[in-house]
């Protein structure tokens, strides 16, 4: 019964994403700069903004690779997806061979040069998400090599393991940025598999093996001295329920890749990051390691990493409470964070009051990949 419930869920996605927020995202494609938009209004409106990030160029060319393998209006996707690598290949990228970190909304090219591995690694996601669709073929995988020889070049840290997070290199370190490096890895592994892209998602691996979740209970951590030893105070207390979520599919995801077993740490932070839930399913912004709350407000994207937790467990194991739990995250997104016209509120406080003051953009990623793997484990 609880699979056919999250089949249902499931279907319901796929009509979600094909008649509202696909055409919505598409409605405002690009600016006459060529750029995906920043943000719009609460009513779905266009707003003016000298800037945008180049993180948002990457995930909007994302949202739409995906529209374009989910097979919805393949020409229209082919294009965006091809302006997006326009983007990401060319004008995103400083004389150092990294992306910067804001462009002009006028076109004049980039606002902010500086390197950030953040960005970087959406500007690999997105180029390898572009490989595999959209009939590109391994045009975008160019740019991708050379920035990834650009960021052995100027960013690795040979002794510590890890790329600087912004250069030069910080004092704290960051485990969020190599996350999702992790993740363009595993995606260009796909698009490339003779690339080499594994051995440095293992390197990754290795990291939150030995330095991310070193502290106490095993829990992934968020910042950290620059050698990766715990940082001091909050620093070391406060954790993300989000990341853990989130960690949980992308070991999940290399297991897959890699066959082998899904690791043990997985279940560990799928544990912790479950009993942080509240009794409807959602999750707050950051808890203790304790779980109390410290930031119980609430923002879409752990939504859509609890979901795509409890399909990894789901997916590992076939068990009916995992897919019971699938289902309340993805209610809890319908009925709370998602509109009825393709976009979404982003941000709640604790008591259920509205912060969001616009629609972000790059919220879009997050939510198309979590239904985009409900789609693929259901079949719908």
């Amino acid at each position: 019964m609880t699979t056919s419930a999250l089949r249902r869920r499931a279907k319901e996605a796929r009509h979600w994403l094909f008649d509202s927020c696909f055409p919505l995202w598409a409605e405002h494609g690009l600016t006459p700069a060529g750029l995906f938009p920043e943000v719009l209004s609460l009513d779905h409106d266009e707003l003016d903004r000298d800037l945008t990030r180049v993180r948002v160029q990457a995930r909007q060319t994302y949202v739409f690779a995906e529209a374009w393998r989910l097979g919805w209006k393949r020409d229209t996707a082919a294009r965006l997806v091809q302006a997006g690598v326009s983007v990401l290949s060319g004008p995103a990228l400083a004389q150092t061979g990294l992306p910067g970190r804001t462009l002009q909304t006028n076109g004049a090219g980039l606002a902010d040069a500086s390197a950030d591995l953040y960005d970087t690694a959406f500007v690999l996601y997105g180029l390898a998400e572009a490989a595999r669709s959209a009939d590109l073929g391994d045009a975008p995988l160019a740019p991708a090599r050379q920035i990834l020889a650009a960021l052995d070049r100027l960013a690795r840290d040979p002794v510590h393991g890890g790329y600087a997070e912004v250069l030069p290199a910080p004092a704290t370190r960051l485990q969020n940025p190599h996350m999702h490096l992790l993740e363009a890895c595993l995606s260009l592994h796909r698009s490339d598999p003779a690339g080499g892209h594994l051995n440095r998602a293992a390197e990754i691996i290795d990291l939150f093996d030995t330095k991310f979740t070193a502290g106490p209970g095993g829990l992934l951590g968020e910042k950290f001295a620059a050698d990766w030893s715990a940082p001091e105070g909050d620093a070391a207390r406060i954790v993300e329920p989000g990341h853990q979520f989130e960690w949980v599919w992308l070991l999940h995801t290399w297991s897959r890749l890699v066959q082998k077993p899904l690791p043990e740490a997985a279940v560990q932070l799928y544990t912790f990051g479950v009993s942080t839930l509240d009794a409807a399913g959602r999750a707050c912004q950051e808890v203790t390691r304790d779980g109390a709350p410290h930031d119980a407000s609430r923002r879409t994207w752990p939504q859509t990493e609890a979901l795509k937790a409890h399909l990894t467990l789901f997916e590992q194991r076939g068990e009916a409470r995992f897919a019971a739990a699938a289902c309340r995250s993805f209610d809890v997104l319908m009925d709370e964070f998602l509109t009825e016209d393709g976009g979404w509120i982003d941000h709640f406080s604790a008591d259920g009051a509205v912060l969001a003051k616009d629609m972000p953009a790059s919220t879009g990623y997050h939510v198309v990949l979590a239904f985009a793997e409900l789609i693929r484990i259901m079949d719908a």
